[in-house]
């Protein structure tokens, strides 16, 4: 078992540099120079040149990439004789043990350090990140619990109901779900309760989870601000679950222990809460596991159009000003879940059924 999550964890970690690598050189093609955007409308020859030296313009790419490398990684290298590239552990800018030192080398473990913002000038990346993803944990959770729960219900209702028109009706709107982007659908549902029913809903079309009052004299929590995104993202979750629960509970139902209840004259009620439900639900799980990673990627849109100060609505803040730190650091994190979230699934199929671990 050791071994077999050692292998998931170092493939993980392949995954991760290959992000990493993918996104960094992406920036490098990206038309703009981040430096005189930085300096916006005082730029002069000089002040160019400081922010170029600053924050590694000056180097070339590859030297860029293998300096951003040794500060992401848990484990870096740092020259004690070269002031320059020994800067961040005489500084502080981050916390670190020093495990050994070979030659004029000192070998260190850390916290990934992802930088300052480009834009955000003297806030860190670690800083806008712990700001803005605990809001998209958030909107996420509450989707996912919301395309679960409504999902299931609607799922066995289709299996109960199988061939009618309640069933052709919830199999029609879930494939419709499935179908819709999510920008697309933010778009709608936003014009729909927010503006055309807004009298009756009360909803707004934009607004965070915590907001400031009319007068700047603190932040208040507004849970009705996330009724839309969370709406909004659940949709194609939901979707999915309503198709495999009603497919799972239509297999259940059709085994011969579920027959010889209903044959017992037990009721249909007993039948399917009792006896089936349990064992249709394990595909769901499954389902839900790989979702929950999903959602975190797929708020991006929905964040931005509802104003939702997530990650999400960072990243495309960060895409439009060149904010290469805050992009990088916050794909990274993404990834970083949806590789944990899959090392934690394939290590729990493992421990069920051990024929994986040979495969």
């Amino acid at each position: 078992m050791i071994r077999y999550i050692l292998k998931k964890l170092f493939y993980g970690i392949l995954v991760l540099w290959g992000v990493l690598t993918l996104v960094f050189f992406l920036f490098q093609v990206m038309p703009g120079d981040p430096a005189r955007m930085m300096l916006s409308q005082r730029e002069d020859s000089t002040q160019l040149e400081i922010i170029k030296k600053e924050y590694g313009f000056d180097k070339s790419i590859l030297n860029q990439y293998f300096l951003y490398l040794n500060d992401v990684s848990p484990l870096s290298i740092h020259h004690s004789s070269n002031k320059e590239k020994y800067t961040y552990l005489s500084s502080g800018k981050y916390n670190f043990v020093s495990l050994f030192t070979v030659s004029e080398s000192v070998v260190v473990i850390k916290t990934p350090y992802l930088r300052e913002s480009f834009v955000k000038r003297g806030k860190s990346v670690n800083s806008v990140i712990s700001e803005t993803f605990p809001l998209t944990l958030v909107l996420a959770i509450s989707s996912i619990l919301f395309a679960i729960f409504l999902g299931v219900v609607l799922g066995v209702t289709t299996a109960i109901y199988k061939d009618t028109l309640i069933d052709k009706s919830i199999l029609f709107l879930s494939v419709l779900g499935m179908s819709l982007p999510s920008f697309f659908s933010s778009i709608i549902i936003a014009w729909i309760f927010a503006y055309l029913l807004h009298d009756y809903t009360g909803l707004t079309m934009t607004g965070s989870f915590y907001e400031v009052d009319d007068y700047g004299r603190g932040s208040y929590l507004n849970i009705k601000n996330l009724i839309l995104p969370a709406f909004t993202l659940g949709i194609r979750p939901l979707s999915v679950i309503i198709q495999i629960s009603r497919n799972s509970m239509l297999e259940v139902l059709k085994m011969d222990y579920v027959r010889t209840a209903i044959a017992k004259g037990l009721s249909k009620f007993i039948v399917v809460f009792k006896h089936t439900l349990r064992n249709a639900l394990n595909p769901v799980v499954t389902v839900v596991s790989g979702w929950f990673g999903s959602l975190l990627a797929g708020a991006v849109f929905v964040e931005y159009i509802f104003a939702w100060n997530g990650i999400g609505k960072e990243i495309v803040d960060g895409l439009n000003n060149l904010d290469m730190p805050v992009v990088m650091g916050s794909v990274l994190l993404i990834s970083s879940v949806f590789v944990i979230i899959n090392i934690l699934v394939d290590v729990t199929y493992a421990i069920i059924d051990p024929r994986i671990r040979l495969n």
